[in-house]
């Protein structure tokens, strides 16, 4: 039992049943369309008087099943499940902000979301402002007049977690609705809404899935801010969760916990000896309650390290970490922030808040500790001057 007296998160989701008899695993709704049995009921439902699903793009049983783990997981009244995180966040975001409105959003923000912001917010007349973890926290007068706060705790690349509650309450005087990304800790490490928070999402392709084979989102929030969201966003927008990455993503949610304890006792392993590294100037993983609320710490840290690496050596002599852009499951990942900041256009957030090129970001996964503190030691033996 948590704290709380209710199930903790492992209990929770084993209490979950398949809706077949016998079925300890949600079955597969695989269908675009629901039918009705009479004229009455197809009534009952297009008048809102009814909840039968009625097409997948808006509701769908195995999506369902996933929804209120999500929800339940997270502390929250409603969840609504997405394609991806990008659909999760762009969905959330427009649900809420109309032309003339302003963003106040973190500095290191997800480089897509920073994107949707650039280059399709603004130019539909959405001011968008960027500050730091400092300013929102000691600020009480930032979010006068912003319509909403878009938030990470941890930030993207450089990890800079933030005091959430905090920011909740300025967030409450002001009248602004606040959105923070929770993909980096999950619920088994924070759970933003218990903190004030009034919207959390997910591109739950990362440890929500943790098998790198489902690309997905989920928002979480109140009944009635998740109804907004179904309404106007899904319905709309269309970028709804199918049946089968429901599924995926319920399977993955059963095994969160064990591999998030296993992945943070991996960085864990990695903060120790890499403290111990000359050529390593930076470090970037927040400590586990380093800010009220954050309990752990992910496997997905960044190092900074001195000219005496050549990173793109380095990046190549590496065996068990492969190079990818995603992370968060079991196979470790490296991405190098200076390839990174190669990528072209002008809307790059790495390069507009002061990213170093020196920064490698490890996705450290689920293999053994010391095999990929191995692995690190020898590319670095083959790329140091």
């Amino acid at each position: 039992m948590s704290d709380t007296g209710q199930p903790d998160l492992a209990t929770l989701l084993a209490m979950v049943t398949g809706g077949v008899e016998g079925s300890v695993t949600p079955p597969i709704v695989q269908t675009s369309l629901f039918a009705f049995d009479s004229y009455q009921d197809f009534v009952d439902r297009m008048s809102g008087a009814t909840s039968q699903p009625i097409y997948t793009r808006i509701q769908n049983p195995t999506v369902a099943v996933f929804e209120d783990l999500m929800a339940k997981a997270e502390g929250g009244e409603a969840a609504v499940g997405f394609a991806s995180g990008m659909a999760a966040i762009s969905s959330a975001v427009l649900a809420f902000v109309r032309p003339g409105d302003r963003i106040a959003c973190v500095e290191h923000v997800y480089p897509d979301a920073y994107r949707l912001f650039e280059r399709l917010l603004r130019p539909f007349g959405v001011e968008i402002t960027y500050h730091s973890t400092d300013a929102f926290e000691h600020d009480p007068d930032l979010l006068k007049g912003a319509r909403l706060a878009y938030l990470e705790s941890p930030s993207s690349v450089v990890f800079r977690p933030m005091n959430l509650s905090r920011v909740a309450e300025y967030a409450k005087r002001n009248g602004v609705l606040t959105v923070t990304d929770n993909s980096w800790a999950t619920p088994v490490f924070q759970r933003p809404l218990t903190q004030g928070i009034d919207v959390v999402l997910h591109s739950a392709s990362k440890y929500i899935s943790g098998h790198s084979d489902t690309v997905a989102g989920v928002v979480i929030a109140s009944s009635d801010l998740i109804t907004q969201i179904r309404d106007l966003s899904l319905s709309l927008l269309g970028g709804k969760l199918a049946p089968f990455e429901a599924w995926l993503l319920t399977r993955g949610l059963r095994t969160l916990e064990v591999r998030m304890l296993r992945h943070q006792a991996t960085a864990n392993t990695f903060l120790e000896r890499l403290a111990g590294l000359r050529c390593v100037t930076a470090v970037h993983s927040p400590e586990p309650n380093s800010v009220p609320g954050l309990t752990g710490r992910a496997g997905l840290l960044s190092v900074e390290f001195d000219d005496s690496v050549d990173i793109p050596r380095f990046v190549d002599a590496l065996k068990l970490f492969r190079i990818g852009v995603s992370w968060g499951g079991f196979e470790s990942l490296v991405m190098p922030a200076q390839a990174a900041l190669s990528q072209k256009g002008d809307q790059n957030s790495l390069q507009r808040f002061g990213v170093s090129p020196r920064l490698v970001r490890f996705s450290l996964g689920l293999e053994s500790a010391d095999d990929l503190w191995a692995d690190l030691e020898d590319a670095l033996s083959k790329s140091s001057t």
